[in-house]
């Protein structure tokens, strides 16, 4: 496991990886649809007032005003370090 990534891969893992997918496939967290747009538990204040955009690709809780990238997420759900979310978003893009 190495301990430097490049720009390019982190930028890949932030970007390419849709968050969405993130957060109902991967994290599996409690989400629903509202009027097109995915809203899903924020994993630090436990709410609904939350959205995801697909052109930044960022998740946002309006209640803690806190943005979200795939990484992000990861890290806060899995309560994890930024090692091994990454390591654990390599592994969606590997298979």
């Amino acid at each position: 496991m190495s301990n430097r990534y490049s720009s390019d891969f982190l930028r890949k893992l932030r970007n390419e990886i849709p968050i969405d997918r993130v957060i109902i496939n991967f994290l599996k967290l409690e989400a629903r649809k509202v009027n097109d747009i995915l809203r899903f538990r924020c994993p630090l204040c436990d709410n609904f007032h939350t959205a995801t955009k697909d052109q930044t690709n960022l998740a946002r809780c309006f209640d803690c005003k806190v943005n979200f990238n795939p990484i992000d997420l990861v890290i806060t759900v899995e309560k994890c370090s930024f090692v091994d979310a990454v390591e654990q978003l390599k592994k969606t893009i590997d298979k």
